[in-house]
């Protein structure tokens, strides 16, 4: 059974909120981080904000290139994909 615990907030003349210490642990969020309001139906959910840029792109150039280039990666999943067939 899921137990639901209220917490408040009072918002200030420019429009901002104190978002309460035992919902910033439970959200994993620190001074500084984005959130987002997601409305569903009736519902507004606070959560922290999903970044859009590609989680991988830190390990672009990570390792050398594929010797035989796109082509060859190509041919080569490609046998992966042959031999599991076969199994």
């Amino acid at each position: 059974m899921k137990v639901k615990i209220a917490q408040t907030s009072r918002i200030s003349s420019k429009g901002q909120i104190t978002v309460p210490v035992a919902v910033r642990r439970r959200l994993g969020l620190r001074e500084g981080d984005q959130v987002e309001f997601v409305t569903e139906g009736t519902v507004t959910i606070l959560r922290p904000a999903r970044s859009v840029a590609n989680p991988f792109e830190e390990y672009t150039g990570a390792l050398h290139t594929f010797p035989g280039g796109r082509e060859e990666i190509n041919a080569w999943i490609g046998d992966l994909r042959d031999e599991k067939a076969d199994e």
